[in-house]
């Protein structure tokens, strides 16, 4: 099974988030930041380019064996669905068409989920917001691992199972921590999926079905891309609960890697976040930093001193951040 990790309860804090104060500093020095607010006019072609790649996929894979689709599915679909999952965080905070056409945000949303398979673009934006305004609060950030999945998963072979079986905790474990009831957005949402999964199974047959579903599971799990997911937030070095990467993956992930600069002005483009390092790099230079995603999926799994556990939780009553 491997070696224990060494935690036995989450690091619990009792201080605010680090973002709202951080921001706060920042613009009183840089105010030219808030110039930055707002979306990004070239997101949406981007995006739209992805999905449409992903279609051509499917035609030209539609006769190809289940070792090449599942190979394929792995090194490109997969990739590009990921891709198009942080697309559907990134439309969680408006910056397809802004903050003043939401509903332009949430149809587009739905698009942009298309080649993934499974519906969960406004199930996300649900959830998400709350991780933001309520970071390491233990009921409200749904990012965070239960005690349940730290107790089973506290070995390096745990650990590894963890990992693969990431999308599946990602996606059940706040319908377990934190249900909320299901809304219109929701249904609709899932209705556009399943008819569109229905054309792909009309057209394609289910293999292609299949190809979408593997790649986005996968992409979530024991791969590069996924790597984001754990050093985010995950405590690496004991006090630190946002870590950014600044390496060449975030050039198909809408920049997810600068994430410290993410929490700080979340009104803030993926595109333009490199712009906000560029203007205050005092406050970000010297903050613990990723050099490599995949070396995160090693560490986490390798090292007894991180796992589940490694994460900064704060009593539910939280601290509220504007």
């Amino acid at each position: 099974m491997g070696q224990r990790v060494s935690r036995t309860d989450f690091e619990w804090c009792y201080t605010e988030e680090p973002h709202a104060s951080r921001r706060k500093l920042i613009l009183e020095k840089y105010p030219q930041i808030k110039k930055l607010f707002g979306h990004d006019p070239n997101f949406k072609w981007v995006v739209t380019g992805m999905v449409f790649t992903q279609f051509f996929l499917m035609y030209i894979l539609r006769d190809r064996s289940w070792p090449v689709l599942l190979l394929v599915a792995y090194c490109l679909g997969g990739v590009i669905n990921h891709s198009l999952m942080l697309a559907i965080h990134e439309i969680s905070h408006n910056v397809a068409f802004g903050y003043a056409r939401p509903m332009h945000n949430r149809l587009f949303g739905f698009f942009a989920n298309l080649p993934i398979g499974i519906p969960i673009s406004i199930s996300f934006k649900k959830y998400h917001l709350e991780h933001h305004r309520y970071q390491g609060d233990e009921q409200k950030d749904t990012d965070i691992p239960t005690a349940l999945e730290a107790k089973l998963f506290c070995t390096t072979f745990g650990k590894f199972i963890w990992v693969m079986l990431q999308p599946f905790f990602y996606s059940f474990r706040p319908l377990v921590t934190y249900p909320k009831p299901l809304t219109n957005l929701e249904l609709i949402n899932t209705a556009i999926q399943v008819a569109f999964d229905a054309i792909v199974v009309y057209l394609f047959g289910w293999r292609m079905l299949g190809y979408l579903i593997y790649g986005s599971i996968m992409a979530m799990g024991l791969h590069p891309v996924a790597g984001h997911f754990i050093s985010e937030h995950y405590m690496f070095k004991k006090g630190y609960e946002t870590y950014s990467y600044y390496g060449p993956l975030n050039f198909i992930t809408f920049n997810v890697g600068y994430h410290n600069e993410h929490h700080d002005f979340p009104a803030v483009p993926g595109s333009l976040l490199p712009e906000v390092k560029r203007i205050a790099p005092e406050f970000y230079d010297n903050l613990p930093q990723h050099q490599s995603w995949s070396q995160v999926l090693y560490d986490f799994v390798m090292d007894p001193d991180v796992g589940p556990y490694a994460r900064i939780k704060r009593k539910k009553r939280g601290f509220e951040s504007e």
